[in-house]
């Protein structure tokens, strides 16, 4: 992919959120697309060895949606990285956007039996903190109109 791709998954908060990702497409793959063929992810994050010895295993739909992903986080133009849904920049296509916050509205609640529980509560106050400052945000832009 790149030397800057490189640089930027190496970053630790770049890599935690590819793992998470990659966490939650297993879920979401292995409840969604139980018929499917899957086999482990062969991404330039996993070559990379961001997701250590625990590869996400996933059907090809769900590797295609992963790989984007991980290009798409890597590239975040923004930093502090906001939540994608209270980001003013929606760097996602539109059909690959969807298919995210579908893997993320199914794999979400059943990632807390997934060792993902301290990971969840985190994102729940994270939110909550980011739809109060997107509400700021626009109350902000609505004065200055």
């Amino acid at each position: 992919m790149g030397d800057r791709f490189a640089e930027r998954m190496a970053d630790p908060r770049v890599a935690g959120d590819s793992r998470l990702l990659g966490d939650f497409t297993a879920i979401y793959c292995r409840g969604r697309h139980a018929g499917t063929a899957r086999h482990p992810l062969a991404s330039a994050g996993a070559a990379l060895h961001v997701y250590g010895r625990r590869v996400p295993v996933v059907c090809d739909a769900c590797a295609e949606l992963l790989a984007y992903a991980e290009r798409r986080r890597a590239f975040c133009p923004k930093d502090p990285k906001p939540f994608c849904s209270y980001c003013d920049t929606h760097c996602y296509r539109p059909e690959m956007r969807e298919a995210m916050r579908d893997v993320m509205r199914y794999a979400g609640p059943r990632s807390m039996l997934h060792g993902h529980a301290i990971a969840g509560i985190r994102h729940l106050i994270d939110g909550r903190r980011a739809k109060k400052e997107a509400a700021a945000r626009a109350a902000q832009e609505g004065e200055r109109s």
